[in-house]
C-alpha cells in the first residue's frame, strides 16, 4: 500500500517526458523541412541562373554572328569595331533592352520578369590574342549567379559562292554534250544559277552529264533538257527531280578588291607603242587603258598582269599563266572590256625568283576581272584558281581541271560550247581566294566553352 502511494504521479512525469521528446522531434522535423525547402529553392535558382547564362550566351552568339568588319581593319581596332558594329546593329533593329557600353559591358537583360531571371555579359579582347573575342555571360535568378564563358575567333569570311563549281547571275547554256564532274565528290561540281531575268535558267541542247546538283534562285526558273540528262549518276526525270532545286536562297556575288593588286605591278607597261606581234614574257606588268592589244605570238604571264579599263584584248596564240590576270573596274559590261584567248590556255604557280616573293601569298585565283567578258576559244586545260568575270564562254575543246569556282557576274548566259569536259577539284582549292579577303567575321568556338567558378 505504501509502495503504491510512493509511485503516484510517475505516469504524469513519463507522459511529460514523451511530450517533450515528441515536441523536440517535431521542431527538428520542421527545421529540417524548412532547410530542405531552402536547399531545393537554392538549387532551383542555381539551375535557373545557369539557364539564364546559357540563354544569354545564345543571345550574344546571334548578334555577334551578324558582325562583319572590313579586312583592312587594324588588329588594334578590332575591339572597338566589334562594339561599334554591335551597337549599330541593335539600334538599327530597335532593340532597346540590350545595351552595350564602349568598354564591352552589357546592362542587365531581363529574360523572365516573373521568375526574375536575367543576364549580363562582358566582351573582352586580350592584346596578346588580338583575333580572339572572349565573352563572359552571368545569369542571375533569385539572388543566385552562374557564369559561362566562350571565345569567338575573328576570321576571314568564306563566301558561300565558293561552294559551287559554276556560279552565275545569268543562265547557263550547254548547246552540245558537256561533262561537268567532281574530282573527288559530286558536290565539287555543284552549279548555282541566279537567272532572275531569264526563266530558262539552264538550257542543254545535247546529252548532258553532270555530277553536281543544280541550285536555281529564280523561283519561277526552269530547265530545258533537249536530250538525255544524267545528274549525279541518275537518268532522266529522276535526275531532274532529285538534283534540280528551284527557288533556293540567293547567294551573294562579292566584288573582288582589284586595286589591291596594283602594288605588285612593278614591271613594264604595255601601251600602244609596245610591239605585241611576237612571242613574249610579261612580268608584273600593266596594260594601259585604251591600248586594245592583240598578242600575235605565244605569251607567258608571270606574276600579275593588271589590265586597266577600257581594253579589248586578244591573245591569238597560246597563253601560259603563271600568276594572275586582274581587270580593273566594277561589275559592268558595256562591250568595252573583253579578253579573248584563241589558243591553248593553262595556268601554273608563280615562278621562282625574288620578284615574286611579295605576291606568293596571293593564291586561289587566276582571272579576277569583274568588268571584263572573257572567252576561251582554244583548248582550255588547267585552271589553278577562281575565274571571276562579267560574262564567260568556252568554245574550244575544253578538257580542264579547275581548282576553284567559275563566277559570271553578267546577266547574260555563261556558255559552254562543244563536248567540253570540265572537272572541278575544290578539295584542293584555296578557301579564301586572292582578291576576296574582304571581310572579318566572328566564329563561335565551341571547344572554349567553360563554366568558371564565381
Amino acid at each position: 500500500m505504501n509502495n503504491f502511494n510512493h509511485r503516484k504521479g510517475a505516469a504524469l512525469i513519463l507522459s511529460m517526458i514523451f511530450v517533450l521528446i515528441f515536441a523536440a522531434l517535431a521542431v527538428s522535423m520542421a527545421a529540417l523541412s524548412g532547410t530542405n525547402v531552402q536547399i531545393a529553392n537554392n538549387q532551383r535558382f542555381t539551375n535557373q541562373a545557369m539557364a539564364a547564362a546559357e540563354s544569354g550566351l545564345g543571345v550574344m552568339r546571334f548578334w555577334l554572328s551578324r558582325i562583319q568588319m572590313p579586312s583592312s581593319t587594324p588588329l588594334a581596332n578590332y575591339f572597338d569595331s566589334v562594339i561599334n558594329n554591335l551597337q549599330s546593329d541593335l539600334a538599327a533593329n530597335y532593340v532597346s533592352n540590350i545595351t552595350v557600353s564602349n568598354n564591352g559591358l552589357t546592362g542587365s537583360v531581363m529574360l523572365d520578369s516573373v521568375k526574375k531571371c536575367s543576364f549580363s555579359s562582358k566582351l573582352y579582347i586580350d592584346p596578346a590574342s588580338p583575333t580572339v573575342l572572349q565573352v563572359t555571360v552571368t545569369g542571375i535568378a533569385g539572388g543566385m549567379k552562374r557564369k559561362v564563358r566562350a571565345c569567338f575567333n575573328i576570321s576571314p569570311y568564306e563566301y558561300p559562292i565558293f561552294n559551287y563549281g559554276f556560279a552565275t547571275k545569268g543562265a547557263v547554256h550547254f548547246p552540245q554534250n558537256p561533262t561537268v564532274s567532281g574530282a573527288n565528290n559530286f558536290w565539287e561540281a555543284d552549279i548555282y544559277i541566279e537567272s532572275m531575268n531569264d526563266p530558262v535558267a539552264l538550257f542543254a541542247g545535247g546529252n548532258i552529264n553532270l555530277d553536281g546538283d543544280i541550285a536555281i534562285a529564280n523561283p519561277l526558273g526552269s530547265t530545258d533538257f533537249q536530250q538525255d540528262v544524267i545528274i549525279a549518276g541518275e537518268h532522266g526525270q529522276s535526275a531532274i527531280d532529285n538534283h534540280v532545286f528551284i527557288g533556293v536562297d540567293p547567294v551573294e556575288f562579292p566584288v573582288p578588291d582589284t586595286p589591291h593588286f596594283q602594288q605588285y605591278v612593278t614591271g613594264s607597261t604595255i601601251d600602244s607603242l609596245t610591239d605585241t606581234t611576237s612571242s613574249m614574257i610579261i612580268t608584273n606588268s600593266t596594260i594601259s587603258a585604251g591600248t586594245n592589244p592583240t598578242f600575235g605570238g605565244n605569251v607567258t604571264i608571270e606574276g600579275v598582269l593588271f589590265v586597266e579599263s577600257p581594253n579589248i584584248i586578244i591573245f591569238d596564240r597560246n597563253v601560259q599563266l603563271n600568276g594572275l590576270i586582274v581587270g580593273d573596274g566594277g561589275v559592268i559590261n558595256e562591250g568595252t572590256d573583253a579578253i579573248t584567248f584563241r589558243g591553248n590556255f593553262a595556268t601554273g604557280p608563280y615562278p621562282a625568283g625574288i620578284e615574286f616573293d611579295a605576291i606568293r601569298q596571293e593564291t586561289g585565283s587566276s582571272i579576277i576581272a569583274p568588268a571584263f567578258g572573257v572567252s576561251f576559244e582554244g583548248n582550255f586545260s588547267a585552271l589553278d584558281g577562281v575565274i571571276a568575270v562579267d560574262g564567260a564562254s568556252f568554245s574550244g575543246n575544253a578538257s580542264a581541271v579547275v581548282k576553284g569556282t567559275i563566277i559570271n557576274y553578267s546577266d547574260n548566259p555563261l556558255t559552254v560550247y562543244g563536248n567540253a569536259s570540265i572537272t572541278f577539284d575544290r578539295q584542293s582549292c584555296t578557301k579564301i581566294p586572292a582578291g576576296f579577303d574582304l571581310l572579318r567575321v566572328l566564329k563561335y568556338d565551341a571547344s572554349t566553352y567553360s563554366e568558371p567558378i564565381i
